[in-house]
């Protein structure tokens, strides 16, 4: 992992990181605090950007796992790619290595250029790749591991033991409330998660100094 991070001089007042395990409701949770008018960075959307055609990421992954992980447009072949790194520690690490400095290059960046009131920093391996050292707050959302298998199923069409093996994949439970500042329940309704958020956005919006 890359030490270089945003300093204070190029950052937000506040950035909140946004985590919790798959089909926990991330996305909307993200979304609606979106609407709010917090500004939402989604590494995952990064992660896809560093290793797009033609960057020096995606020749980074080339190079390590060779052709067999990129498709006949010239792309990264996620699927492929996932299968391998699933079977191989050592391959997801080496992954890594590659994809995260230039993940944190891109946060820094999108951080630096941020004109909302706080930044929401959407981290879902959190607690895997240690990056707390890019937030003020960290905000989990939280579900039952049977609510999330279930929607796992429903939204990816996934096998009830595919569905166990990725959760098996996460961090538990326990350690991502464990670095929890903040949590949102979401495993009710949808108004219920629209009244935890907007209060949540109050909360800080006053701890970014741009009171409500």
């Amino acid at each position: 992992m890359e030490a270089t991070q945003p300093t204070r001089n190029h950052r937000p007042n506040l950035v909140v990181g946004l985590t919790g395990g798959i089909a926990s409701g991330k996305t909307a949770v993200s979304r609606r605090f979106e609407a709010q008018g917090a500004a939402v960075i989604d590494t995952d959307v990064l992660a896809r950007a560093v290793v797009e055609p033609g960057t020096d990421g995606l020749n980074a992954v080339r190079e390590r796992f060779g052709d067999a992980v990129i498709d006949t447009d010239g792309q990264l072949d996620r699927g492929a790619l996932r299968a391998r790194i699933f079977a191989d520690p050592d391959a997801r690490r080496d992954l890594e290595a590659i994809t995260h400095p230039r993940i944190r290059r891109a946060v820094a960046r999108a951080l630096a250029a941020v004109q909302a009131p706080y930044a929401m920093l959407v981290v879902p391996l959190l607690v895997e790749a240690g990056w707390t050292d890019l937030m003020d707050r960290v905000l989990v959302v939280d579900a039952p591991p049977a609510q999330q298998r279930e929607r796992l199923m429903a939204r990816d069409g996934t096998s009830r033991a595919e569905a166990e093996r990725i959760l098996a994949t996460q961090a538990s439970r326990d350690a991502r409330l464990a670095i929890a500042d903040d949590v949102i329940h979401n495993d009710a309704d949808p108004a219920a998660l629209d009244t935890r958020v907007a209060t949540l956005h109050a909360q800080y919006c006053r701890q970014a100094g741009n009171a409500v």
